[in-house]
């Protein structure tokens, strides 16, 4: 009864930061953007074959998810696919909650369907999941994924779906160098058997990983992510420099090694993109083939690094 899966790029792009008001210190980000630097970005990133945007009510309260819609607005409908998100915290108390914020979500990105919907993460599975199949039915959303998930909330997921012969396609989750969770946990092999997709965000642990920041050049202050980084980049400094010379052997950034790396674990990252030329770390990042060693000794890295980037939000997997 699913229909046919577009073909998935290498990697998906995030517009987590597309939510930020563009005031200073306002918003997770602290990130400066304009409606034409968007649209440059989405121009870049289409012409080069990355055609998945990733986006949520929860980034900025529908901000993203309207930016979006702005910046893709010279584009064609068959010409990139969409992904959103159900976040149960900010459900109304309606009695369809789900097919009411897809409604909003659907008005916000100008479209009538999208490609990927997920739960956003597993308050209440067994509440949740059922209100996903009329939407299936009806083609509003063509596929769906869930984040912040673990095996067992997974498996109930599709389980329920199941039963109205669809099921769980995508898992979503925070995985990097620095936070293996859902490999340790067997969710990436579980994806591998199961032909579903893993994408994986924060690859690049919101620039913590992009070699751009470390002791002497921190994260931007007033940024959420400046409070949770700043502290341990005397810590990651082994594993960026590592980083920055296996990419410099292929004319590539640190950036492109953490994203590379991703891929090479068989999942797709999705990487924020703010600025055109951040397209070109991730065209780089697809060209990249690690070999079996640097993939381990990056790892060990990691390891030594010791540090704990599991967000706020998340549960153990």
């Amino acid at each position: 009864m699913t229909s046919k899966a577009p073909a998935v790029p290498a990697v998906a792009l995030g517009t987590w930061a597309w939510g930020d008001s563009g005031e200073a210190g306002d918003g997770y980000f602290g990130s400066q953007l304009s409606e034409s630097g968007l649209r440059e970005v989405v121009e870049k990133a289409q012409s080069n074959g990355f055609t998945l945007w990733d986006t949520a009510v929860a980034y900025g309260m529908g901000r993203s998810e309207t930016a979006l819609a702005q910046a893709l607005s010279g584009c064609h409908r068959s010409e990139y696919q969409l992904s959103t998100k159900f976040t149960p915290q900010l459900a109304g108390d309606s009695d369809d909650p789900v097919a009411d914020m897809l409604e909003q979500s659907l008005d916000r990105l100008r479209t009538d369907y999208v490609d990927l919907f997920w739960i956003h993460n597993p308050a209440d599975v067994e509440r949740w999941t059922p209100s996903l199949v009329p939407l299936l039915q009806s083609g509003k959303i063509k596929h769906v994924g869930v984040s912040n998930h673990n095996m067992e909330q997974i498996a109930l997921a599709d389980r329920i779906l199941g039963e109205a012969g669809f099921r769980v396609e995508a898992v979503q989750n925070h995985y990097s160098l620095l936070y293996r969770s859902s490999q340790r946990a067997g969710i990436l092999d579980h994806c591998r058997e199961h032909d579903v997709r893993f994408f994986s965000y924060m690859v690049l642990e919101q620039g913590a990983l992009s070699g751009k920041y470390g002791p002497t050049n921190p994260l931007p202050q007033g940024s959420s992510r400046a409070d949770v980084y700043n502290g341990i980049l005397p810590q990651l400094e082994a594993l960026t420099d590592r980083m920055a010379v296996i990419g410099k052997d292929r004319g590539a950034s640190a950036a492109d090694v953490a994203t590379a790396w991703a891929i090479a674990k068989g999942t797709t990252p999705i990487v924020g993109v703010t600025k055109a030329d951040y397209v070109d770390g991730l065209v780089r990042a697809r060209g990249i083939e690690l070999a079996a060693e640097e993939i381990e000794e990056l790892e060990a890295l990691a390891d030594t690094a010791d540090v704990d980037t599991r967000g706020w939000w998340e549960q153990e997997m």
